[in-house]
């Protein structure tokens, strides 16, 4: 009986790296003589930081039918809890331990914890990137990203880009890139080259009345979707400055918009909010670049200045997973005018629905987007370009059924079984 271990946040935390730590567990699960459990965060970053990242709202138990066991034990803020981490696991005895590794500031605690687990024989110590230089990076981005993926035996990654981002970061180490298709030949570190397996926890229902939520809401013909958390990188001013273009052109389109403010969803009226927000505002000025601090972007706001709120649909709050097939299902195309990326969940849960993607020619798009194939790129920070796809993607669509050949080997069965090989 093999025995793994998933380091990552448990179901009972919101986000795409909360789902994703799920969905690989399950797929392990899947296979015949894999024991799993999932080793899981009580508290995944410092207490300053002002942010609920619970998902209170979702009712469905991920885990149901599973023989999954879930650990919550490591509080960021609670050094002792690392230690007990470290001690768990070793109990476990796992031949390998999967960290999710998809923030810089988690540096500090997963260092320590892989730095321990490295030295007990017959274990592998595996990091899954879902990035390597961060989106919003600064010098003691890097020293915490050393910090922790010094101290992998292997790698995970779903891009180019990133295994190049990983030489960069240690340029004297010799990594050997292995793929489904290239066995390891041990000539040097193995970093796995694999993808970003298509979510299979979100499912398109046959029978949903998509016509009748479109009236509901007052969408129109051609609706296109920015799903997610608000993020400055994912670039949704410049999505609703070309969607304004585009229904200066047409009357027939409807932009909706769907997902949380991530820097709103604590009560700000509250104390202890208000200190939080000081406390994390003095951290970011003494330690981080000022273009890091996103607090106030809020593109909403470009709405009403450009004068087309009869044409968006927005629904700024968090969306239990049972509820978001419906946004997806009403949609013909998924938003991705990101600034900078590295593989996204919003593009893996899209694929799941056939959905074509409309985005930027910025990261690992240019690897999983085919242009006119499966969906159209544009320029990145160009919103006549970005209007232009628009266009294109209405006057020229794509078959749904190409989005299906794109993702149809991207299952989480062969990334699970490539990673136990």
């Amino acid at each position: 009986m093999k025995k793994i271990v998933c380091f990552g946040p448990g179901p009972q935390f919101k986000g795409g790296i909360a789902n994703y730590n799920t969905s690989l567990a399950k797929a392990f699960d899947k296979i015949n003589d894999v024991e799993v459990h999932i080793v899981s965060w009580t508290q995944q970053y410092p207490a300053i930081i002002p942010r609920d990242f619970i998902d209170r709202k979702s009712k469905e138990d991920q885990l149901a039918g599973t023989n999954i066991k879930v650990h919550y034990i490591t509080n960021y803020n609670n050094p002792a809890t690392w230690k007990a981490t470290v001690n768990l696991i070793r109990k476990l005895q796992p031949e390998k331990v999967i960290f999710q590794w998809a923030i810089a500031i988690q540096g500090l605690p997963l260092g320590y914890i892989a730095k321990k687990l490295k030295n007990i024989p017959g274990v592998e110590v595996v990091f899954d990137l879902h990035f390597v230089i961060q989106k919003e990076g600064s010098k003691i981005d890097m020293f915490f990203t050393k910090r922790a993926l010094n101290f992998a035996d292997s790698y995970v990654v779903h891009a180019m880009k990133t295994a190049d981002e990983l030489q960069m970061l240690f340029p004297k180490y010799n990594f050997e890139i292995v793929s489904p298709e290239k066995e390891y030949s041990g000539n040097g570190i193995k970093v796995l080259k694999l993808f970003h397996p298509v979510y299979d926890m979100f499912k398109a229902h046959p029978d949903f009345d998509v016509e009748n939520l479109k009236k509901e809401l007052g969408l129109k013909k051609h609706v296109f979707l920015f799903f997610g958390f608000i993020r400055k990188y994912k670039g949704l001013h410049n999505v609703i400055r070309a969607f304004a273009e585009l229904s200066r052109q047409r009357d027939d389109v409807s932009l909706l918009i769907v997902g949380e403010s991530f820097w709103n969803t604590l009560n700000n009226e509250k104390w202890s909010t208000k200190l939080k927000n000081i406390t994390f505002g003095l951290a970011k000025k003494l330690l981080l670049k000022k273009q890091d601090d996103e607090r106030n972007y809020n593109p909403l706001e470009l709405i009403q200045e450009l004068g087309i709120a009869d044409n968006v649909v927005v629904k700024n709050d968090f969306v239990p997973n049972e509820e978001v097939y419906k946004y997806f299902q009403v949609s013909d195309y998924i938003m991705l005018f990101y600034l900078t990326a590295t593989p996204s969940g919003i593009e893996s849960i899209a694929y799941n629905f056939k959905m074509p993607m409309l985005a930027t020619k910025v990261g690992h798009f240019t690897e999983t987007v085919k242009d006119g194939f499966n969906g159209y790129l544009a320029e990145p920070e160009n919103i006549a370009s970005m209007t232009e796809v628009m266009k294109k993607a209405i006057n020229k669509p794509i078959n749904r059924e190409n989005v299906a050949v794109t993702s149809k080997e991207m299952s989480w069965d062969n990334y699970a079984k490539t990673i136990l090989k």
